[in-house]
């Protein structure tokens, strides 16, 4: 039987990526603060995870996370 063993850096760096998909940027910056996360280096984490990124491209999820907000709050 052999055993894969997991890369704890880069495990870190899926979860916060699957966080990040699927529930607002405030709520996963506070559980990462609450999980003493931010112990590592942000700015290699923040190059990985907009690394395809432009600030178009982010402009445009952030006016669409904006927009989907205020629609949930209207109805």
């Amino acid at each position: 039987m052999e055993i894969k063993v997991i890369n704890e850096q880069e495990n870190l760096q899926e979860v916060m990526q699957v966080l990040l998909n699927h529930l607002d940027p405030s709520k996963v910056m506070k559980f990462w603060a609450a999980c003493k996360l931010g112990e590592c280096d942000y700015l290699q984490v923040k190059e990985k995870l907009f690394a395809k990124e432009t600030v178009a491209s982010l402009y445009a999820k952030i006016k669409e996370y904006q927009d989907d907000d205020n629609k949930q709050s209207l109805e």
